[in-house]
């Protein structure tokens, strides 16, 4: 009878969700495989073992984060209009992003700041995660234009590429320590340049 191999020593779920934490506050190349280890409880042997490699476990670690529902998703899907959502969307992020009980801003947004050439895989990957979000508001204007809050021939992508650069940015001050006040403030002026996105407004496309 074929022998079980050994039981891997530690816990993998929640070895992961430490390395989620470490990739979360300091970025891909920002956290060594070292770093790893000594966080995880683990030596590099057991690490390669368990995930394959650096890559492999950052990109575990990424679907671990959007695992469940996001605000965003919560906002896009609950909230009665287009504007509703979008703007449910940014508030609720920005609790998230100053959260005390976790690192500031998104993981998607920061964990690929200034890779090098090496690590473009990894840019690519978040790149992705990032279009993905895109879709998700496209995919909300466009139920708004059915339901008749959103006018026809509005430029859904330029509003969605707007409010995901607003979102974004919300994570980068978020990291360098604005309050929730702040932030909520920034959300006040995003949501004032709505109606400038739509058909007639300043901003909307010719």
């Amino acid at each position: 009878m074929a022998t079980r191999g050994r039981p891997r020593k530690f816990d993998r779920a929640a070895a992961l969700r430490t390395a989620m934490q470490l990739f979360w506050e300091h970025g891909y190349e920002g956290t060594s495989l070292n770093q790893l280890t000594h966080a995880m409880g683990i030596t590099p042997t057991s690490l390669y073992a368990a995930f394959g490699s650096k890559e492999e476990l950052f990109r575990e670690a990424v679907e671990l984060y959007n695992a469940g529902e996001s605000p965003m998703d919560r906002a896009l899907r609950e909230a009665p209009t287009a504007k509703k959502a979008v703007e449910r969307m940014l508030r609720d992020n920005v609790d998230n992003y100053v959260d005390p009980a976790t690192p500031r801003g998104c993981l998607v947004v920061l964990a690929g700041i200034n890779l090098t050439a090496a690590n473009e895989e990894i840019g690519r990957y978040l790149t992705t995660c990032r279009e993905d979000d895109q879709a998700k508001i496209v995919a909300r204007l466009e139920r708004g234009v059915e339901d008749g809050d959103v006018p026809r021939g509005a430029d859904l992508q330029a509003i969605a590429f707007y409010y995901l650069t607003v979102l974004q940015g919300l994570s980068i001050q978020a990291r360098d320590g604005v309050s929730r006040e702040t932030g909520q403030r920034i959300v006040d002026s995003a949501m004032m340049t709505w109606d400038l996105l739509l058909p007639g407004g300043y901003l909307a496309t010719p």
